[in-house]
């Protein structure tokens, strides 16, 4: 039976959710972005996992480096937050965030870190979201990684290499997050999670805790 707490067909659903990532969507789900934060979608792209989020009343901003996509998010929000500025929306690399630091309660950056061009790109682009992340706040990132198809992928130069599917990708590795981590001391909220999908690519949610107001030197 059907419960009568959840709409019923795909079109309710996504009435509803959207096209929300599931992961994120696991976040929210266990209380840890809620509606009466404020989250930044650093690299919104058409805000898929932002839709949801205006739709509950969270105080939602979104970057993204294309133009074209933020004039797409700021319609959406026109039509299911039409109270959430103008100005929560602007066309920013991670690597420049204009925003004070602390912030932000929750960063969310899905699909977004393996388009770095390089070490020092992601790097920086990880730096920033730390940097306007609050003290006790959630950093959630999903990306590209080596973790399950170490033997199926060809480096290129620095940490980009050739997948089997055929596309090339910045690629993090356990080693590589874990170093990172280290230096930002930042609180491992999960085990990292990896996604094979048929020995093409591999897909890994990384999510942190800010512990500390200090930011990484």
């Amino acid at each position: 039976m059907t419960s009568p707490l959840l709409p019923r067909g795909s079109d309710a659903l996504m009435a509803v959710f959207g096209r929300i990532d599931i992961y994120v969507f696991d976040q929210i789900h266990r209380g840890r972005i809620t509606p009466d934060m404020r989250v930044l979608d650093a690299g919104c792209g058409q805000g898929r996992n932002s839709e949801y989020l205006m739709r509950c009343g969270a105080d939602v901003w979104c970057v993204d480096a294309d133009p074209l996509q933020i004039e797409r998010v700021r319609e959406l929000a026109q039509e299911v937050a039409p109270d959430l500025p103008s100005s929560n929306f602007g066309v920013v690399r991670l690597t420049e965030l204009p925003h004070p630091d602390g912030h932000f309660d929750a960063v969310i950056c899905s699909a977004v870190l393996h388009f770095s061009e390089s070490s020092a790109e992601f790097e920086s682009g990880v730096e920033q979201m730390w940097r306007v992340l609050r003290p006790g706040g959630i950093l959630f990132t999903r990306l590209a990684s080596t973790i399950g198809i170490e033997d199926r992928v060809v480096r290129l130069r620095d940490r980009w290499y050739s997948l089997p599917d055929g596309s090339d990708r910045f690629l993090v590795d356990e080693n590589y997050l874990a170093d990172i981590n280290a230096r930002l001391g930042g609180l491992q909220m999960d085990p990292l999670k990896t996604t094979v999908v048929q020995n093409m690519r591999a897909m890994t949610t990384w999510v942190l805790r800010k512990e500390t107001s200090t930011t990484p030197e």
